[in-house]
Formats: structure tokens, sequence, C-alpha cells
């Protein structure tokens, strides 16, 4: 297998877009990205997006995106894991690239969020979980995230409040991130007094409803050109786990998460402890807080005592959702996973602007689909 580098991303901004559909977000994004990388085309892409269907009543995305960016006739393939459809379209677009399928490739991730009903985005996000136990009964991502979340406090006896730096550290972020939706810091004491959800989960505690895309470029060492700034793909893995939180053994591991990282860990001959930063799959605090326990920067139930003393923040020892994250930046659900890889590259390209971490060379992005159920983990290196 072939090394594979990224030398070009592209980004919307994430928000409401009434006025842009699929089509364009995507080929915004895919542009942006091949102009970035300086090429005019590339041999494959790959689109990750969840909702295009049930939400859009939009299928063949890919070919959709591909038509709009002045692709064709190049192969063009959706990819959906749920949550994880941007990321998965990564990993396939640097498995194409690593095979020799292709020297270029372009992943994209797009959602369009905001055109459908609220009741048609809860449903449509239910379709990433177990339809027959779960979605039937009414259990929506909010309630399954309030259920972890409960369990969590229980088992740890820490209040809500002490999930608060989750989100003060990712509004942070973004509030220099011009690509992010919410671009206002907020407090602890914001966090405490917000309305609750589905209790114990609180608006400040769940990413929002938004729409966007993110594309990155990914080629061989033979396609590099003088001018780029090359960031390889030390790993890029996939697990998964029972769709169902109920079939799970035990429902605060995720379980998904961990192999997946474990995976990329023993792929790129590294550990934890050589990550500079973290893109965190920050959907819900909860899920921060397990993933941050999942991929081996804390032990199990002292996610929360990491974020207490700073360890998450700019500067601390595993900085997270450096430009904001799902929950500040904004969480299109099928385009998060290629925002992560965007972001992450950014950094370890030295072009964080203010959002740069100091001296950053090896980055994890961890993006995860329904409540854990699949997981896919890239180890990026400068």
């Amino acid at each position: 297998m072939r090394d594979a580098f990224i030398v070009g991303v592209g980004q919307t901004p994430v928000g409401e877009h009434w006025d842009r559909g699929l089509r364009e977000l995507g080929a915004e994004a895919v542009r942006a990205a091949l102009d970035d990388a300086g090429f005019e085309t590339a041999g494959a892409l790959y689109v990750g997006n969840m909702l295009g269907g049930c939400v859009n009543g939009q299928e063949n995305v890919a070919t959709l995106v591909a038509d709009a960016a002045g692709l064709l006739p190049v192969e063009a393939l959706k990819i959906e894991a749920a949550c994880a459809s941007g990321g998965a379209a990564v990993r396939a677009a640097a498995l194409a690239v690593a095979a020799g399928a292709c020297d270029v490739a372009v992943a994209a991730g797009v959602e369009k969020m905001t055109d459908g009903a609220p009741d048609g985005i809860i449903a449509g996000l239910a379709t990433a979980a177990d339809q027959d136990y779960e979605a039937s009964h009414g259990m929506s991502f909010v309630a399954l995230s309030a259920l972890l979340m409960r369990r969590y406090m229980h088992e740890t006896g820490a209040p809500r409040e002490a999930f608060a730096p989750f989100a003060v550290v990712a509004h942070a972020n973004a509030a220099t991130n011009g690509n992010a939706m919410f671009r206002e810091p907020i407090s602890a004491e914001q966090f405490g007094r917000s309305a609750l959800v589905a209790s114990p989960i609180g608006i400040f505690d769940a990413a929002p409803v938004c729409d966007g895309a993110a594309a990155v470029v990914v080629c061989s060492q033979e396609a590099l050109r003088a001018h780029h700034k090359p960031v390889r793909i030390a790993a890029a893995s996939v697990a998964t786990d029972t769709i169902a939180l109920a079939a799970r053994s035990d429902v605060l591991t995720l379980s998904a998460a961990a192999v997946s990282a474990q995976k990329a860990y023993a792929a790129a001959g590294r550990g934890p402890k050589d990550m500079d930063l973290f893109e965190a799959h920050d959907a819900f605090t909860i899920i921060t807080a397990l993933s941050l326990e999942a991929c081996g920067f804390a032990k199990r139930g002292e996610a929360l005592r990491l974020a207490a003393e700073g360890c998450i923040a700019p500067g601390g020892c595993i900085p997270i959702s450096t430009f904001g994250g799902l929950k500040a930046r904004g969480h299109p659900v099928g385009a998060s996973g290629a925002y992560q890889i965007v972001e992450a590259a950014l950094q370890l390209r030295g072009e964080g602007g203010e959002n740069q971490v100091k001296g950053a060379r090896r980055a994890l992005a961890q993006s995860v689909g329904g409540h854990g159920s699949v997981a896919v983990t890239h180890i990026l290196e400068a």
C-alpha cells in the first residue's frame, strides 16, 4: 500500500444556507479543495452524506456533486456511515490512493438539514438508531444521549455542570473560526442555566442542526507538487458495535471508538501521548467525554477531571475541537467528519490562524456514527 497525503482542503461556512442546496454546497467545497491543491480534476470522488434521501429527497448525491463541480465522468460514489459519513468518505479516498486505484481522489461531506421540518430531521437522524427497538419507540438521539449522560453521572457522582468545559472550550474556539455557526463564547454559568432538552441534556450540550460541506484532496507521493504542504494520512481505521444501546454489555464504553483508535495507533506506530490535538465527535458533551476515554486520553470516568483541569483547552495536554467542533462550528451530520479532517490538516500545515495549536505535528480525528455503532479514526502527520 502506498502513502496517501492530503494536499488540498476546502469548506463552506456552516450555517443555514437557504439559497443553496446539496449540489451547490458540495461543489463549492470540492472546487475549493482542488484549487487549493492546484489540480483541475481527480480520479475519484467520494461524498459522505446521511440525510439526502429522507430529508432532501435526493440520493445519487456523489454524481450530483460531481456534475456540479465539473468532474464528470469521474468515478463518484456516495459513502454513508450515519454521522461518520464524512470521515468514511475520507478513508475511502485514502484507500483508493493507497491501493493504486488512482493518484488523486477527492473526499467530501455535504449535508442540507435546515430545509426540513424539525420532526423530519429528528426522524431522519433516528434512522441511524435501531428502528425495531429504539427509534420506533420514540427514542431520539437526544433521548439516547440523555440516558448515557444520566448513567455516567450516576457512576461517577458528577453533576451536570461538570460537563460545562466541553461546551465552553468549543464555543471559545469557534469564536475565532470564520466558518463556525456559533461565534459567541459562553460561560460555565450560562451552561448551567441553559434550558433542558431531555434531562440532563441542555441546549449547550448538543450540536445544532445546520448545513455545510467540506472536502479534501488526497494524492499519492508520485502526484505531489512543489507547492504542496502535504499532510500524511498515517492511519485510517473503522470499527463497529451494536446499533442498539441496550444490546451492549457496557453502554459507557464506546467500543467501536476504542477499537478504531487502537487500530489507528497500531497502524501509525503511535499512541495517545503522541497526539498534539484531538478533533473529537462532540455532538453531545457526553459523547466527548466517552470519546476521550475510548481513545486513551483519559481513564474510565476521568474525562470530566481532564476537562476541569484545562487539559482540553488550547495549550492544554490534548486540545480538542480546535475550531469549535461539532458543538459550535456546527454539525451538518454527513459533512462533519470531513470538516474534522480539513481542520486537522490546517493545524498540521500551520494555517490555523488564531486557532493554531502551537507546534502541532500529529492529530487524531475521530468521527462517530449512531451512538457509537461505527467509528472512523484518522491519524494525520505533518
